[in-house]
């Protein structure tokens, strides 16, 4: 670079004085001041400070010429792991998440995706000076959305993501080739690695492609109407087809009627003319239960024509004054067959409590966002189809899917789905379009917590909470365990006992017989006098440890010792031993298809007393339970974990020191987490034990019982609700009633009433 003239040379003073000048200096000083310019200029703008301009007055303009480069073609082979470079990501800690999607109050450092969004600018051919693309508002709305979100950074060189600033929302309205140049020539392309394109209609006529036709390279596409082949699992993105009709719909779902006048609504307009017929059998077949709707005789629209109003975007938000309405602002009006009468669209899907989501020419269609706006139910048809964050949403919950080859059978699966399936599936619709599909913005926010959440994986947001709404306190499990837990891992007994040695050695002798248990574990709780040595304790085929404890506290029967090392744990008290061989294994049976919750034989209940005004703990027998007490019950060691290192307040500290309610508290903690009532098995009444001193059944001491009423209402005062689950729930065996002869039945030795 030549440097301006006042700066090309140092002038000497007039004689008699000579000076030399060093060269190396001059340069050196013209380096200097020239970086300071670059960075006041251009540096600012290229390396971060500057907030990205959205002014649309002053577009700059790029002409690429014929030969310009041309990004590769798209790499359908990408992944995650060879197409993404994650080194970029995680330079940025956030204190804090406050601001997060999620309005998490953590205030944690946390890693985030950072995106860097190009400047705008427009790319026209050399030869025909014809533009690359046609900006339309829906894509300023998202670069704008993207640069006020917490995800963005002016600062390239910080940059995890890069979004191009080329409309690629519709093919239609692009040139596929000066687009592919476009993005070779952006400055951090590298072959479009990390980088993300946005796009809602791709494919053109005849082929209609379900993934843009430019060539992209590495970079991520964020788009609607993958299917199976074209979609790249945990590289791309699924979005949903946006529909602009949307925009002057706010309040469809307000006006919907409670009693819906149809089960299926069918309004496409693109749908293929062999479903079409089909459609029309159903309508003759089920006049009153099936809406088909069509254009009305007197459009002349041709069905090609109606597929690109429904995709069309608005046009450049430059040329649109700010009231000027969009697309999808005339009044839509389509006819039902036979019959022709007219419905407004999109209130129409309002009337059915099913709408059928079919292929057309492009899987992704906009209905699918009109339905759930409406409280429509989908009935997805289109085989293949990636349906929106598919990765992160559950689908099932409030959709339908069906195969393209049994579109015959539509009304009689649909008559199947029962009024409480409809609720649940209406109730987690009008969830989820409000949280991810209500607008424009929640659409890309929702993928860019999505791409957040696949490259950060140790932050990553749990299914419940993106499927389950805060309000919607849902039941889960927080075990990583099968539908049903495996059966040769077997259970460990945890024996709590303090010096009852007759019935400790009656108890281990009976527990040996079980074939499901795996190790006993004797739990000596005494300080004062040490356990009997091994030699002397009963001579069993199962492994036998007993281990000492520095304490006596009844959380110690809890306690997650090393040497428990099955997922099932049986808690048994010392003086439990008329429970059989074949009720325990049943118990345990039971407890492998229900390994989240307390399983056990003792039940309890709590009751509210409306004339204390407090909870009121009841022992008696009844059909309602809500506590299974822990001197006889199976749970998962996981819990064991969790009330010695998570139990809320000091629950723990207060069970140990009044030597009371361990059993309540361990309650009180899953219930609360999973949401759920435990499980009792086998019917035997009551726990009778003339030798037994401390059964809690045989106490006739009221404060005994007082206490054990203290403990509900402390316990839920600390947990701030009563989590505690009532139900009237038994687990029986197979044939347990039955009468068939002894040895068909696996359980013969259950407890009777």
């Amino acid at each position: 670079m030549t440097a301006p003239l006042k700066y090309s040379a140092i002038k000497s003073p007039s004689p008699p004085t000579k000076t030399v000048v060093n060269p190396y200096v001059v340069a050196a000083v013209l380096l200097l001041f020239l970086t300071a310019v670059w960075l006041s200029y251009g540096g600012s703008k290229n390396a971060g400070g500057e907030r990205l301009s959205l002014d649309l007055a002053d577009i700059p303009q790029v002409v690429l010429d014929k030969d310009a480069e041309l990004a590769r073609a798209r790499n359908r082979n990408c992944s995650y792991w060879d197409c993404f470079n994650v080194y970029r990501c995680g330079q940025r800690m956030v204190a804090g998440a406050g601001d997060y999607v999620d309005n998490s109050d953590d205030d944690e450092q946390r890693e985030r995706i950072s995106i860097y969004v190009y400047p705008l600018k427009e790319y026209l051919d050399a030869g025909s000076k014809q533009p690359a693309f046609q900006l339309s508002r829906e894509f300023y709305r998202i670069v704008q959305t993207i640069v006020d979100s917490p995800y963005y950074t002016a600062n390239p060189n910080e940059a995890c993501l890069f979004m191009p600033t080329l409309d690629t929302l519709n093919q239609n309205r692009i040139d596929t080739t000066l687009v592919g140049k476009a993005l070779a020539s952006l400055p951090h392309w590298e072959n479009g690695e990390n980088h993300l394109i946005f796009n809602f209609i791709a494919g053109s006529k005849p082929d209609y492609s379900t993934v843009l036709d430019v060539n992209t390279d590495r970079a991520i596409i964020i788009g609607a109407g993958f299917d199976s082949w074209t979609f790249r699992t945990d590289f791309d993105v699924a979005a949903p087809m946006y529909s602009p009709v949307l925009e002057r719909h706010r309040t469809l779902r307000e006006s919907r009627r409670q009693d819906t006048a149809v089960l299926l609504v069918s309004s496409q307009l693109n749908i293929f003319p062999r479903q079409f017929r089909i459609l029309q059998e159903l309508t003759y077949e089920y006049p009153n239960e099936v809406l088909l709707l069509q254009r009305c005789p007197s459009s002349t629209a041709k069905t090609d024509e109606a597929l690109d109003v429904l995709g069309q975007f608005s046009e450049d938000p430059r040329s649109r004054a700010p009231d000027r309405p969009g697309v999808g602002s005339e009044q839509d009006i389509r006819c039902n067959f036979p019959h022709g009468n007219e419905y407004e669209y999109p209130e129409v899907l309002a009337t059915g409590t099913f709408c059928l989501i079919a292929r057309g020419v492009r899987l992704g269609q906009p209905t699918l966002l009109e339905a759930m706006a409406a409280g429509c139910i989908p009935i997805v048809m289109a085989d293949n189809y990636v349906l929106p964050f598919s990765d992160i949403l559950d689908w099932d919950l409030l959709a339908i899917r069906i195969y393209e080859s049994n579109l015959h059978a539509v009304v009689q699966v649909l008559r199947a789905v029962s009024m409480e399936r409809i609720h649940e599936m209406q109730a987690q619709g009008r969830y989820v379009y409000e949280r991810y599909f209500a607008s424009l913005e929640k659409i890309v926010l929702t993928a860019l917590d999505q791409l957040n959440d696949r490259i950060f994986p140790h932050l990553s947001r749990t299914y419940p909470h993106w499927n389950m709404g805060p309000e919607r306190r849902a039941t889960q499990n927080p075990l990583f365990l099968p539908l049903i837990a495996p059966k040769a891992q077997g259970f460990t007994a945890v024996i709590l006992t303090y010096d009852r040695l007759e019935s400790l050695y009656i108890l281990i002798q009976k527990l040996a017989t079980v074939p499901s248990l795996q190790k006993i574990l004797v739990v000596w709780n005494n300080q004062r006098k040490s356990p009997p040595h091994p030699s002397l304790f009963p001579k069993v085929g199962k492994p036998l440890k007993i281990i000492q404890t520095a304490a006596n506290r009844l959380s110690n029967r809890f306690y997650p010792y090393e040497e428990i090392e099955t997922e099932a744990i049986l808690t048994i008290d010392d003086d439990i031993v008329m429970l059989t061989a074949d009720e325990l294994d049943f118990g345990y049976e039971v407890w492998r298809e229900y390994p989240d919750r307390i399983v056990g034989f003792p039940s309890r209940t709590h009751v509210w007393d409306n004339g204390t005004g407090r909870w009121r703990y009841e022992s008696e027998w009844t059909n309602q339970i809500s506590m299974v007490l822990t001197g006889a019950a199976f749970h998962h060691k996981y819990w064991s974990y969790m009330y010695t290192n998570a139990m809320p307040g000091n629950i723990k500290e207060w069970v140990d020191e009044h030597m009371n309610c361990e059993d309540i508290a361990m309650n009180f903690l899953v219930s609360n987490i999973t949401n759920k009532p435990p499980i009792k098995v086998a019917p035997r009444k009551k726990f009778k034990c003339p030798e037994c001193t401390n059964n809690e059944m045989l106490s006739a001491d009221l404060n005994h019982m007082t206490e054990r009423s203290a403990c509900i209402n402390r316990f839920a005062e600390i947990y701030g609700t009563m989590p505690l689950r009532t139900v009237e729930f038994r687990a029986d065996p197979v044939l347990f009633k039955d009468n068939f002869p002894e040895k068909l039945k696996r359980f013969n030795d259950i407890g009777s009433l």
